[in-house]
């Protein structure tokens, strides 16, 4: 049995692990630098730093520092429905990841109308996309919700940028980061010392664009085999036609479905709704997030009234603790 490694284009290294001499028969090309490559080798000096020569080199981040503003120039815009939008920018270098922590977010600062505007968002893309990140926004529009006439600032302003423009983004930011296999580092604060809470089971409630925080940790979660956390999200919207990203969490269930619970309510739903109706109760966190336990992790996000007057009550109702809880 041979194992090859290609070192560079003027030398290979081939080792037969089943050789009379064990492992002793060793070919090298190039011989000024292979003959003494033989005899680390032989010597078993080789064999040591090998991790290091073949370790994978992680990508150069754009968010090198997260007190700095990157401007970064959108280069494409995909309509998602009536008020949502995908936005792909480009990072600093084609080579780039955005170097964002799972659980974490960016803010988006512009000048609009004279006044400077920051808004924290989520991307939907992650580390493992080089060169680009990805955000979905939904558009507040002026003149459409009767509380809100003058609509979202951020959200129309991003609407009105074209091809080429570009915006500032800075991060990483948040209290909240994911190390992987139920492990999560929480700070109480931003300048706490992180706590780390370990979960089997993540029940998650999200309310409209809370949504993104939720799928960043749960594809997240399951690209890992090795991972076995169990993600159950519970997501809150107006009317079926608001509910963001429902193909993707759809298909994460289908693909994983002892370790994905999707369930959803909607404020007004359409006649035969297989899923539950209204707002945020004791019976769907009862039914649909997993129970109260030290291997439980609540999650929230969504607007400040759903999880003051609707999330928290009824997770109090069901016996959820509040140090097992963390709200976005």
């Amino acid at each position: 049995m041979l194992l090859e490694w290609q070192l560079c284009a003027s030398f290979i290294i081939i080792i037969d692990f089943f050789s009379a001499k064990q492992m002793k028969q060793i070919v090298f090309l190039h011989t000024d630098i292979c003959r003494r490559w033989k005899e680390q080798a032989l010597s078993g000096a080789w064999f040591s730093c090998a991790p290091v020569l073949f370790a994978k080199k992680k990508p150069a981040i754009t968010l090198e520092d997260s007190n700095l503003k990157y401007a970064l120039k959108l280069i494409d815009k995909e309509i998602i429905s009536h008020d949502t939008r995908k936005f792909r920018f480009a990072l600093r270098e084609p080579s780039h990841v955005l170097g964002l922590p799972i659980g974490q977010h960016i803010y988006l600062s512009a000048k609009i109308d004279g006044v400077l505007v920051v808004r924290p968002y989520t991307p939907v893309s992650s580390d493992d996309d080089i060169g680009f990140v990805d955000l979905v926004v939904k558009i507040y529009y002026k003149n459409v919700h009767p509380k809100f006439p003058e609509g979202g600032k951020m959200s129309q302003y991003l609407e009105s940028l074209r091809i080429g423009d570009t915006i500032d983004f800075r991060g990483p930011n948040g209290l909240l980061v994911y190390k992987g296999k139920g492990s999560f580092a929480i700070k109480a604060e931003k300048k706490a010392v992180p706590v780390t809470k370990t979960a089997k089971q993540v029940g998650m409630i999200a309310g409209g664009t809370g949504i993104t925080p939720m799928l960043q940790i749960i594809k997240a979660i399951m690209k890992d085999p090795q991972d076995q956390t169990v993600c159950h999200l519970l997501f809150a919207n107006q009317t079926e036609k608001d509910i963001l990203l429902r193909p993707e969490l759809e298909e994460i269930e289908a693909n994983h479905p002892n370790r994905f619970k999707l369930w959803f309510t909607l404020d007004r739903a359409p006649e035969g709704w297989e899923y539950s109706q209204g707002f945020i109760s004791e019976d769907m966190v009862r039914n649909h997030l997993p129970p109260p336990g030290e291997d439980t992790l609540i999650l929230l996000c969504g607007p400040p009234p759903m999880i003051q007057f609707a999330c928290n009550p009824n997770l109090d109702k069901v016996g959820h603790s509040n140090s097992r809880r963390f709200t976005f």
